[in-house]
């Protein structure tokens, strides 16, 4: 019994909003058929290239970053609840036009406006949470809201393997109706947050008037993380990119249904770890476990270079997954512990958006290289980088030490 407690103990004790706001993800991400399944989308459906489809992935992440600044400033300054609601609105709208095109470029573009607005509404969600928990609490909410995502991807999966083929338009409906419901439930249940007050005891907890790149500066760590992140971005943007062209590849015409049974296996085993993994690891900082993620991510990606049977791509999958829910469950933690109350909006857009360029180019990047090398080069390629960027981070964990290692002392010591 005591186990199980101590299991579960960093999702107990929070306040309401925060379980409300993991059922409306919960809910949303059962109906995430869509983005997983843009590679396959513009490679099968209509017909790119590896080049062309790296292209068009990237040129997505491209028009994400300025959204995701945009929106920052928005929630900072408007109010993070209602920007939060008109712009995931806006994708939602994006997604009902979708239904009725057919599969072709003019579809590509809908789907690139719908990631533009929900990059806008992105900071909003990250900056709501973390005004609603103390820093102590501030893992375990974030751990619960990427907990529930992955629990109704894994759902999502499975149906999008099923569906693509033959459904495509009834895909985007029931990704349309979820995110209406996800949308309704932070409506009504879910408070403005942007003043919100809490019991505090952190220095970086201050309000500040000056500007976010003041702020920035004055905290060359960040920089610091978000350049060492890069690298495990870069190489997870192939799990939705390269991954489902080798499958493909490998098993002509069973790629599609592979790959979803692929991001079912990578969500139970996020839903079934994470409050293990959560509960483990604790009482390690932040900057370690990201450290101990990029060695999984190393491993896992890079084992795809030298075997690429199925049983492989299932082992790649679980090894990986370990590695992001550890880097899932301590990166935004770690980014609003070193962050003033009145900046979380733009901080969890600038931050993400110099870390998500990783996952921006990785696809235009590696498709350049898969066309020319072959899969086993751009593996272990890929895994090169995200070592590289592992090595980084331990540098970090160094120089971070003193500072975070209190920080994971007081919150042990509450705990116990």
């Amino acid at each position: 019994m005591n186990t199980l407690k101590n299991l579960f103990s960093p999702y107990m004790g929070l306040r309401r909003e925060i379980y409300i706001i993991f059922i409306s993800k919960t809910i949303n991400a059962m109906g995430a058929l869509i983005y997983p399944f843009m590679t396959l989308l513009l490679s099968t459906k209509i017909g790119l290239s590896g080049a062309e489809t790296g292209f068009y992935m990237t040129l997505t992440g491209v028009f994400y970053g300025p959204a995701s600044l945009i929106g920052g400033k928005m929630a900072d300054t408007f109010g993070r609840k209602k920007i939060l609601i008109i712009f995931e609105l806006l994708a939602v709208v994006s997604y009902i036009v979708c239904i009725f095109l057919p599969p072709g470029m003019m579809m590509v573009y809908v789907l690139m406006s719908a990631g533009f607005f929900f990059g806008v509404a992105g900071p909003s969600h990250d900056a709501m949470t973390a005004d609603l928990t103390t820093p102590e609490q501030r893992e375990g909410a974030y751990s619960l809201n990427y907990l529930g995502f992955n629990l109704g991807f894994a759902m999502a999966q499975v149906l999008a393997g099923f569906l693509f083929k033959d459904h495509l338009a009834l895909m985007f409906i029931i990704d349309a109706v979820t995110a209406i419901i996800g949308i309704l439930l932070i409506a009504f249940l879910v408070k403005e947050t942007l003043n919100e007050e809490t019991s505090e005891e952190n220095t970086h907890e201050e309000r500040s008037d000056k500007s976010i790149f003041s702020i920035i500066l004055s905290r060359p760590v960040l920089l610091f993380f978000a350049l060492a992140s890069f690298g495990y971005k870069f190489v997870y943007s192939q799990w939705p990119f390269m991954l489902p062209l080798h499958a493909e590849a490998n098993f002509p015409g069973e790629g599609a249904r592979l790959f979803g049974i692929l991001g079912s296996f990578n969500a139970l085993i996020v839903v079934f770890c994470t409050p293990l993994i959560t509960a483990m690891f604790k009482n390690k900082t932040n900057i370690k476990r990201i450290f101990y993620a990029g060695i999984l991510f190393t491993i896992g990606f890079g084992i795809l270079g030298f075997i690429s049977i199925k049983s492989a791509f299932f082992i790649s999958v679980f090894i990986f997954t370990l590695g992001e829910i550890l880097e899932a469950i301590s990166t935004m933690p770690y980014i609003m512990n070193h962050t003033p109350a009145s900046h979380r909006g733009r901080m969890s857009s600038i931050i993400p958006m110099i870390i998500g360029a990783g996952y921006t180019v990785g696809p235009v990047i590696m498709g350049s290289v898969l066309d020319k090398y072959g899969y086993q080069f751009s593996w272990i390629a890929a895994a090169s980088v995200v070592l590289i960027s592992t090595i980084a981070m331990k540098m970090i964990d160094v120089a971070d030490k003193p500072k975070d290692f209190r920080r994971v002392t007081q919150s042990a010591q509450r705990h116990q």
